[in-house]
């Protein structure tokens, strides 16, 4: 595989991520893997000189670019979630409301 076609499937791989709907934290995931993985297959490239490297530096870099962007994603009031019991016994979470935030629960 040569240099021009792992650009070639980062480029396309961008382009099919591009094709669905995500949350933010997803987008931000994504795109750290996409900018990851090219930057690590650069990186690959000039260490190791073979493609061997470029493999395993735009891997290491996609996974690096990926927890990165998912951990860097802030959180917000309405994403968090809660465990409620139903009357029934049954558990299940939801959004969590004013008594979580204000202490009252």
């Amino acid at each position: 595989m040569t240099f021009q076609k792992a650009i070639a499937a980062v480029l396309l791989a961008a382009a099919l991520a591009g094709c669905q709907s995500q949350t933010e934290g997803q987008q931000r995931a994504t795109t750290g893997a996409l900018l990851g993985g090219a930057g690590g297959a650069l990186v690959g490239q000039a260490i190791g000189g073979n493609t061997k490297s470029t493999v395993i530096g735009a891997a290491s870099g996609a996974l690096l670019g990926a927890v990165v962007g998912s951990a860097t994603t802030p959180q917000r009031r309405g994403e968090q979630l809660c465990r409620y019991q139903d009357r029934y016994g049954r558990i299940y979470t939801a959004p969590c409301d004013d008594r979580y935030y204000n202490g009252n629960y």
